[in-house]
């Protein structure tokens, strides 16, 4: 278990369900790529649970130093948006299967996908919405039901695995539910005619440029297939004219460099539309990360704003 403790994901993947089947766990005090690998290679880990960040981190560290990772049989992954082309990556290097899942602390899995679901569904979506979960979608800024036909919004549900609210918290569980009582997520989601879904992004994870939305995880997936790319992080970069335009921050491979113009003119090879590339580039070490693993955007904003603040200044 590669996840922190505090979090459902990583309470039920490397606590909770461990114990009820009698499994083995090899657990971690702190994350780290490199000891996390040298941990499956040594005690011939089966089965790695970790959110897509922390598992580009051992993509990356392998890379660096290969270990033997042919006794792990599936990356059980959620909590943010996967990049396809890393999730096939990430099967091509340790012969696991990628199997994606969706949901929250608050509501447990929302969708699931299994060793019985295509490669394709499960490198781009999170599976099937799983039966007893009740899904509505809703429009994120007035909450009203998308109308019929409409395929993408912001969640809210019901299900026999959803908390009854926050402890001693009002004003929190007001945020939390509906008027009429389903508990909102914050995430905006695609689901199709057959029940799949797909995570788009965060509710607040859209970057609104001249009026735009434009979602951030689409284009870290589109600049991450860059061959200098390790990690990349997109965050709206304040700007007078648009409002906001986009900033990628970007964590090199080793030996590699790269411009603002390189993943200009790679976009444009791939056709990703014009208003999707970076206007604003920040090579970084290393991403900060939160307590869950996944990058510290709020960081990343609040550094993007103070830059956009002396650019622009009088």
């Amino acid at each position: 278990g590669a996840l922190p403790a505090p979090f459902g994901f990583g309470l039920w993947t490397a606590h909770f369900t461990p114990t009820a089947l009698g499994a083995p766990t090899v657990l971690m005090d702190r994350f780290d790529a490199h000891e996390a690998l040298d941990l499956i290679e040594r005690e011939r880990v089966t089965v790695l649970c970790c959110v897509s960040t922390q598992f580009i981190m051992l993509l990356n560290a392998q890379a660096e130093r290969p270990r033997d990772l042919s006794s792990l049989r599936s990356m059980f992954t959620g909590g943010e948006a996967v990049p396809y082309e890393r999730a096939a990556e990430f099967e091509e290097a340790t012969g696991a299967k990628v199997l994606q899942f969706y949901g929250s602390n608050e509501t447990g899995a929302l969708s699931h996908t299994s060793y019985a679901t295509d490669r394709e569904t499960r490198l781009r979506t999170a599976g099937h919405v799983i039966p007893e979960m009740h899904v509505r979608l809703l429009d994120p800024e007035t909450h009203a039901e998308v109308p019929p036909g409409a395929e993408e919004g912001q969640p809210a549900c019901k299900g026999p695995a959803t908390a009854l609210g926050y402890w001693g918290d009002d004003a929190a569980n007001t945020a939390l539910f509906t008027d009429d009582g389903w508990m909102l997520m914050g995430d905006i989601v695609r689901i199709d005619a057959e029940g799949v879904l797909t995570v788009v992004g965060r509710t607040s994870d859209l970057i609104i440029r001249g009026g735009k939305n434009i979602s951030a995880p689409a284009v870290e997936a589109e600049i991450a297939t860059h061959s200098a790319v390790a990690m990349v992080a997109a965050v709206a970069f304040p700007d007078p004219v648009f409002g906001e335009r986009v900033c990628a921050y970007v964590e090199l491979r080793p030996g590699a460099e790269l411009t603002l113009d390189d993943i200009v003119e790679h976009l444009r090879s791939r056709s990703v539309s014009r208003e999707w590339w970076p206007e604003h580039l920040v090579i970084v070490d290393e991403l900060p990360r939160s307590s869950g693993g996944k990058v510290a955007k709020g960081d990343l904003k609040a550094d993007a704003a103070k830059r956009s603040a002396e650019l622009h200044r009088p």
